[in-house]
């Protein structure tokens, strides 16, 4: 989404011809939001467009029936802590996570104000819901995890660079305490395609450079990022290096590939956020967390930079490319 598309989007959450639907009797809702991104950043930006959007188009216009706080901790833990407090305390009706690490800061604050999470891989792992189907608490939400992710995720890197040989997956462990969940899918695909897997876990910005400079010292390697807020708040250094060693890479968002990223493969973010959107209008309607099954992803998005791919020495098959959602030239 460039600047052109998000103003233009603000300016139409103004009004609505649905608004009087949403008017709870004169009643001023709330949401809070605790995000994974830090003010600005282009994919965080371009999610609350698309929430906003969504809320609009289902009556609920803010300053009008429904007042929205948002938090913006990055990928740091102990910020989203604080701010999870921050917006626990000013008793919204429904609260909105963006991630695992923001759903358990949230969890930690509250067990009866309504949680609604986007982009979570494990809810049950994670002790954030009984059951997908019936959930039993006040959390519930949209999964960005389905079995056959890793799968694809290497049937990609090698059709992109059939000379790959080893794939490194880099994660860091304590803003990514799923990565298990993405290793396994990975590994049980990595034996058919002839790939060797490296685990990379990352705990720093200079862990990173030393993990990537030591796995590009042999030859016949690739990369792959999780969804991981630390790894995605660090996008430019990641890519940066990847170019350096001239490593093809395969990232968690759409957002890597726009800022030079190769490629990337994950769940539409758009369409998560604007279902969760739709989840948060029907609690604020009376619907109960417990009894609105948590969902699985609904839709896919391939990002191809064709300039990377050109400045790596690869020839994309069109075929490749005729699949891409997205090609950046």
């Amino acid at each position: 989404m460039n600047r052109r598309e998000i103003i233009a989007a603000l300016g139409a959450s103004a009004v609505s011809p649905l608004s009087a639907l949403a008017q709870q009797g004169g009643q001023m809702r709330s949401v809070g939001v605790l995000m994974s991104f830090v003010p600005d950043d282009p994919p965080g930006v371009a999610d609350v467009v698309a929430f906003r959007q969504r809320l609009t188009e289902l009556g609920w216009i803010e300053g009008q029936n429904i007042r929205i706080e948002f938090r913006w901790p990055g990928s740091d833990v102990e910020r989203a802590e604080v701010l999870a407090k921050e917006l626990v305390a000013l008793k919204p009706d429904v609260l909105l996570a963006r991630s695992t690490p923001t759903t358990a800061a949230l969890r930690r604050e509250t067990d009866t104000i309504p949680i609604v999470f986007v982009n979570i891989a494990e809810p049950i792992e994670s002790g954030f819901v009984q059951t997908l189907a019936r959930p039993g608490g006040n959390i519930t939400g949209f999964t960005n995890f389905e079995s056959s992710i890793g799968g694809k995720w290497l049937q990609l890197l090698k059709e992109a660079d059939p000379r790959i040989v080893r794939i490194a997956i880099i994660y860091n462990p304590r803003t990514a305490p799923f990565a298990g969940l993405f290793l396994r899918s990975v590994q049980s695909a990595a034996a058919s395609l002839a790939l060797q897997i490296v685990d990379m876990p990352v705990h720093s910005d200079g862990n990173i450079e030393a993990a990537m400079v030591v796995f590009a010292q042999e030859p016949g390697g690739g990369l792959i990022a999780i969804p991981d807020t630390f790894t995605i708040g660090r996008r430019d250094m990641i890519i940066g290096l990847a170019a350096r060693h001239r490593l093809p890479a395969l990232y968690p968002t759409p957002s890597f590939t726009r800022s030079g990223g190769l490629m990337a493969y994950a769940v539409e973010t758009r369409d998560a956020i604007q279902r969760a959107a739709g989840y948060i209008d029907r609690i604020l309607r009376g619907a109960k967390p417990a009894d609105l099954s948590v969902q699985a992803p609904a839709k896919f998005e391939l990002s191809i930079n064709l300039k990377t791919a050109k400045a790596l020495g690869l020839d994309l098959s069109p075929m490749l490319i005729a699949r891409a959602d997205e090609l950046i030239e």
